[in-house]
């Protein structure tokens, strides 16, 4: 299987014209469909506390007390592109046999319109983390005993008694005993909000703390026909994405189906099947549903049409003759005809 660098794949096009009055040939390619998938990986670092050998004492639970580090899969996401295709090459004769006014292609080369202007390939939009809230500091919760103590079984049981307090307060208000009972509702939801908020900092102090980040990984490959299963990736909890060829991962496979659907060609008139020294490739691609697997069970679906998995047409060069002419616009990326239309020349 290919890989490619998927900075190379997403690049904007240019448009390469051809004036109808610069007589030569003019070359193009048709792409071969690669798909570009986007993994969302999840990173947990856990730091345990620096109580943690004493939560079982306090709490009744133990709690880790070495550090790691966490890798998953959270999303999954698919598009196509387009790459030239050696092997389908084309030649365009400008000249004043042919009412051709401009082609244009992708940077790559591959045809995008002919006397016609094409849209922009839709780029995908690159993941963007959410912002990361800060997490309060155990030690702003701290009273200057606790702070000062000089040892870790001494200031294990302060802390944990400190937790206990705030528990007993807030049980307090919420049963509606406390000594300063707040005025209304919403002073209640305060100072409730605040004794959760030193609790919960506080407890990091047994519990250790998690640090979450989520990236985004971008794979690209070639679908190839006959072969219908490949390790794409291996994928390890400890150390996250590694090469297919990384042992300490776990295999997922691409699994590639056939359809054997193709689109159909625009309807084309009489004169423009006539016979003519020059022919204009396009593709008729087929349509393929990808599955990625971890060898259990699937894991993400895509389903897109695809150059290599269809076969090539050729029109005639009489649909830019003396008698008419057309307006063509290719998809650049699966190489099938978007659009036709011819018109008479006067």
């Amino acid at each position: 299987m290919r890989k490619i660098l998927s900075a190379l794949l997403v690049a904007s096009t240019v448009v390469l014209s051809v004036n109808a009055q610069k007589q030569g040939n003019f070359s193009y390619f048709l792409p071969k469909t690669a798909v570009r998938m986007s993994l969302l990986i999840e990173k947990k670092t856990f730091t345990p506390g620096q109580l943690a050998g004493y939560s079982d004492m306090y709490f009744k639970t133990s709690a880790p007390t070495e550090p790691s580090v966490t890798y998953r899969i959270v999303g999954t996401s698919f598009s196509s592109v387009g790459l030239p295709d050696d092997k389908k090459k084309y030649e365009l004769f400008i000249d004043k046999k042919h009412s051709m006014v401009s082609v244009e292609c992708d940077r790559n080369g591959v045809l995008k319109a002919i006397n016609d202007k094409a849209a922009d390939s839709p780029v995908p939009t690159p993941f963007k983390p959410s912002p990361k809230v800060a997490q309060p500091d155990p030690h702003d919760y701290m009273s200057q005993d606790i702070l000062s103590s000089g040892n870790l079984p001494k200031m294990a049981r302060m802390v944990a008694q400190e937790i206990y307090d705030i528990r007993d307060s807030r049980n307090q208000l919420s049963r509606g005993e406390a000594d300063f009972m707040p005025k209304d509702g919403e002073q209640l939801k305060i100072m409730l909000d605040n004794l959760n908020t030193q609790e919960s900092a506080l407890l990091k102090m047994f519990e250790g703390s998690t640090v979450t980040d989520t990236t985004e990984t971008v794979l690209t490959f070639v679908p190839e026909k006959g072969i219908s299963k490949q390790v794409l990736f291996r994928f390890s909890r400890h150390f996250g994405l590694v090469g297919s060829d990384d042992l300490s991962g776990d295999p997922y496979y691409l699994l590639t189906e056939d359809l054997n659907v193709m689109p159909e060609l625009p309807t084309l008139p009489e004169e423009a099947k006539k016979k003519d020294d020059m022919v204009i490739g396009v593709c008729l691609p087929g349509k393929i549903r990808l599955t990625v697997s971890d060898g259990q069970k699937p894991t993400a679906h895509y389903e897109t049409y695809a150059a290599q998995f269809g076969r090539t047409e050729l029109l005639s060069g009489s649909l830019f003759g003396k008698k008419m002419t057309s307006h063509i616009i290719v998809d650049p990326v699966a190489g099938t005809v978007l659009k036709l239309r011819t018109e008479p020349l006067e």
